[in-house]
């Protein structure tokens, strides 16, 4: 019988489980697997699997910069506060978001363009080498691109999966074609902050069991 008493780590281990059973096709030996596992929880929806692409260097460079203690830059709040803070402080890595500052509401207004994007704008000296989590907003993948193809420094990984109808598969497919960024998105128009949040907290969780141990290829 299911109650409320039931520990919550002993759900997420069930939960776990049975996401493994309905994918036995992938190969959960890989080093992309706990994401894959933790986007699929957080979903509830198996299917999603089939969507998710990585870069070949994406769970290797975003490792590395959890391990040097980068930061995480979200695009909106709702990332910013799913990201595990235990973890994050056991790594040193400050999560940064700037959709609410005023300096961003103001750059919003004068240049047309959405608060998210003029958060990336405004936090564009902090990306390079970071981990940069965009899980709602198309408008800030673009402007993170836009800076990096202006000449701004690449993140080691970016976790874009921008949802919606307008631009958001868009924006992912040209993430896809800058090859030289590594990257963990979902294709088409799904997506949301629970994908981005869950991609990152893998990452982390991995990068805290791996403390101490040689980063490799």
């Amino acid at each position: 019988m299911q109650t409320a008493s039931v520990p919550g780590e002993h759900i997420q281990t069930r939960s776990f489980e049975i996401v493994a059973g309905l994918l036995p096709g992938l190969d959960q030996a890989a080093p992309e697997w706990p994401i894959i596992r933790r986007i699929v929880h957080s979903t509830g929806d198996p299917a999603i699997a089939g969507s998710i692409r990585f870069h070949r260097e994406a769970v290797h460079k975003g490792l590395e910069a959890l391990w040097r203690g980068q930061p995480i830059v979200t695009d909106v709040k709702m990332v910013s506060v799913g990201i595990s803070s235990s973890l994050t402080a056991r790594l040193g890595c400050q999560v940064l978001c700037a959709i609410d500052d005023l300096a961003v509401q103001e750059l919003a207004r004068e240049r047309n363009i959405t608060r998210s994007a003029a958060a990336m704008v405004h936090l564009s000296s902090m990306t390079p080498g970071a981990v940069v989590a965009i899980g709602n907003a198309p408008t800030a993948l673009f402007a993170l691109l836009e800076g990096i193809e202006n000449g701004r420094g690449a993140p080691a990984l970016v976790v874009g999966t921008p949802v919606g109808f307008v631009g958001a598969a868009e924006a992912k497919a040209r993430l896809i074609e800058r090859r030289s960024i590594p990257y963990i998105t979902i294709e088409g128009t799904r997506g949301g902050s629970a994908m981005a949040v869950a991609a990152v907290n893998a990452l982390l969780r991995m990068a805290v069991d791996g403390l101490g141990t040689e980063v490799k290829q």
